[in-house]
C-alpha cells in the first residue's frame, strides 16, 4: 500500500502551539512556498497562509505541521544555535528523500527546498504529510492491538528496515553518500569526538567505552543505505491496519554504511518489558508491550531475513556502539538545554539518561570479556 496524504482534518497527535524560541515568519514562508514548490509535487492550494503547529517529538531538527484549507504539509528546519559542521543539512536530507522516494514508497514525497536562510532564519524543506498514526512512548490514541497484532506490527517494522537495506544503492543515485572502506572506524572516531565536545561536567567521560569500541572494531561489512535513526516514532502506520507501516520519517542521519550498525542504533532505543525501572523511565517507544520482540529476538529475526551471520561477541560490539550513539545524541541535546539554546523541559533529564547508558555499556563490555570461545563463536540468529 502506498503512503497517502490527508485532505485536512482536526487535531493531529503531537502537534502543538509553536514554542516562542522556534517561531518563524509564517507569511514569508508561505509566499516563498507558493512561488517555489516543485511543479506537480502537491495538489494543495498554496496561495493561502497556513496555520502552523509544531511537533513535540524529536530532539534534533524541528518539524512543523502546515495546515492549509485543503490539506496539510510538513516543514523541517534546523534548530537555532551553534551546530557542528555538516549537521542539520537540509539540502542533503531533502535529496535523500527525493531520490530514495522513487524506489521506497514509505519515504514522504518532497515539495520544496529553501536554502536561503533569509526567508525564515534557517534553510528548510517541505514535504507531503503522510496520513496515519505514529507510535511514540505508547501506541497512538485509538489504536488498540492484541498480543498477536502487536507481534505483527513489530515484525513489519523490522522488515521495513530489512527492505531499506535491500534497496539497490546504484538505482537511488545516492552511492556518493558513502566514503568507502573504513566506515566503522569513521563512525567510532566521529561519534567519540562529538561526545567529547558535548560533554558537560555532570556526566561520565565514556573514555573506557570509546577506547573499547576503537580497539575491538569488526571488519567492514558490505554497505547499504542506512537510516541511522530507525525507531517506532519515525514510522507512520496505515490508519486502516495499524500493524502495517506506510511511512518512514526523519532522514537527517541517513548515509551509506554498515547495516548492522543501523540495526544496533535502532536497538539502542529498545526498552523491553523486563528492563529495570530506570530504563523504563526513558522509554520512548512501545517496545515493552506483550507481543513485542526482545532485543535478542529482533537481531535473530533480522539475521534470518537477511542471511546475516554475526557472533555474540561481535554483536556485543554493535550493541555497545548503538547505546553509545544514543548517548551522544542525548548529550548533545542536553548540552543545548544547559546552555539555554532550548527551553524544552523534556530535555532536562537527558543527562541522567547519559549516565545510565554509560553504565549499561560498561556492563556489556564486561560480559563480552568473560565470554568463553564457544559462546563467542555462536552465530546470532542461526
Amino acid at each position: 500500500m502506498n503512503a497517502r496524504t490527508n485532505k485536512g482534518g482536526t487535531d493531529v497527535a503531537g502537534a502543538r502551539a509553536v514554542r516562542d524560541e522556534d517561531a518563524f515568519d509564517i507569511a514569508a514562508m508561505a509566499a516563498w512556498l507558493a512561488e517555489n514548490a516543485t511543479p506537480g509535487s502537491t495538489d494543495l492550494d498554496l496561495s493561502a497562509v497556513p496555520e502552523v503547529r509544531q511537533f513535540s517529538g524529536g530532539v534534533s531538527n524541528l518539524t512543523y505541521l502546515l495546515r492549509y484549507p485543503d490539506g496539510d504539509l510538513i516543514l523541517r528546519r534546523p534548530p537555532k544555535g551553534t551546530h557542528r559542521k555538516g549537521a542539520h543539512d537540509m539540502s542533503r536530507e531533502h535529496r535523500i528523500q527525493t531520490q530514495l522516494g522513487r524506489l521506497l514508497p514509505h519515504v514522504p514525497r518532497t515539495v520544496a527546498l529553501c536554502e536561503d536562510p533569509a526567508v525564515i532564519g534557517t534553510p528548510f524543506y517541505v514535504m507531503r504529510r503522510l496520513l496515519g498514526p505514529i507510535p511514540r512512548k505508547d501506541l497512538p490514541r485509538g489504536v488498540v492491538l492484541d498480543r498477536e497484532q502487536t507481534a505483527a506490527l513489530c515484525r513489519n517494522v523490522i522488515d521495513l528496515l530489512v527492505d531499506l537495506h535491500a534497496v539497490d544503492l546504484t538505482a537511488t543515485g545516492l552511492g556518493d553518500l558513502g566514503k568507502g572502506d573504513g566506515y566503522v572506524r569513521r563512525q567510532v572516531e566521529g561519534w567519540s569526538e562529538r561526545y567529547r565536545k558535548a560533554r558537560t561536567w555532570n556526566v561520565g567521560s565514556f573514555e573506557r567505552v570509546m577506547r573499547w569500541l576503537a580497539d575491538n572494531q569488526p571488519a567492514d561489512r558490505p554497505h547499504t543505505l542506512v537510516h541511522n535513526d530507525f525507531r517506532f516514532d519515525n514510522v507512520v502506520l496505515d490508519p486502516e491496519d495499524p500493524t502495517r507501516p506506510v511511512g518512514l520519517l526523519d532522514w537527517e542521519l541517513a548515509t551509506v554504511g554498515d547495516p548492522l550498525m543501523d540495526l544496533a542504533n535502532s536497538l539502542g532505543y529498545w526498552v523491553q518489558a523486563d528492563d529495570g525501572r530506570h530504563m523504563q523511565a526513558f522509554r520512548r517507544q512501545p517496545t515493552h508491550l506483550p507481543g513485542m520482540m526482545t532485543r535478542e529476538e529482533v537481531v535473530a529475526h533480522y539475521c534470518a531475513r537477511t542471511g546475516t551471520g554475526v557472533t555474540n561477541r561481535e554483536w556485543a560490539w554493535y550493541e555497545v556502539f548503538g547505546l553509545f550513539h544514543v548517548a551522544v545524541i542525548a548529550q548533545q541535546v542536553y548540552q543545548r538545554y544547559l546552555t539555554r539554546q532550548t527551553t524544552n523541559k523534556q530535555f532536562r533529564l537527558f543527562g541522567v539518561a547519559v549516565v545510565l547508558l554509560e553504565l549499561r555499556c560498561r556492563r556489556i563490555i564486561a560480559n563480552a570479556r568473560r565470554m568463553s570461545p564457544d559462546i563467542a563463536d555462536a552465530q546470532v540468529g542461526k
